[in-house]
């Protein structure tokens, strides 16, 4: 008889976010988005001694050069990698949702209208208003904002389980 292995599904680990300059972006996003600092910003060169050198040159290629990076972590242990390289210090993000590829990610928090008042007081920019998903029926709110370097993230008022889970506040 052959068992089938359980189809479970996977925890979220980190996502990495290139930025063009380390510093101010580790003051937005443990400042005003309250992430943890786990790794101060540091210097990684192309090298091809240390695992961390021999893993860049895989993901990165040869010519790289150098880059800085620093860890950070949410309330919920998700862990955010800010990468500055040097090449990319005047290169914007282009937002383009239609393109395959990552489109945005999504942090939660209950004051929506507090935290974007913060995103834009510290050179971020509010995308939209802040709309209800579900008027009159449901507390669930969300906004499109943009941190300073023009990075698009998304906000929600609730979990994403709550927000598309049938019978939530019902």
């Amino acid at each position: 008889m052959e068992i089938q292995k359980y189809v479970y599904p996977r925890t979220f680990s980190h996502i990495g976010i290139t930025v063009p300059d380390l510093e101010k972006a580790v003051k937005f996003y443990t400042e005003v988005l309250g992430f943890y600092l786990i790794m101060k910003p540091t210097l990684i060169e192309e090298e091809n001694t240390t695992a961390i050198g021999k893993m860049c040159i895989d993901v990165f290629d040869k010519g790289w050069g150098s880059f800085r990076i620093a860890h950070l972590a949410t309330g919920d242990k998700i862990g955010v990698e800010l990468f500055e390289f040097p090449q990319s210090k005047s290169l914007k993000p282009h937002f383009d949702p239609f393109r395959c590829g990552l489109f945005h990610f999504c942090v939660q928090d209950p004051d929506i209208e507090g935290l974007v008042e913060k995103i834009v007081a510290a050179g971020g920019k509010q995308r939209m208003p802040i709309r209800e998903y579900y008027p009159g029926e449901k507390p669930y709110r969300m906004c499109y904002v943009e941190d300073p370097f023009g990075t698009v993230f998304e906000l929600y008022s609730h979990s994403y389980e709550l927000t598309y889970s049938a019978g939530a506040y019902q």
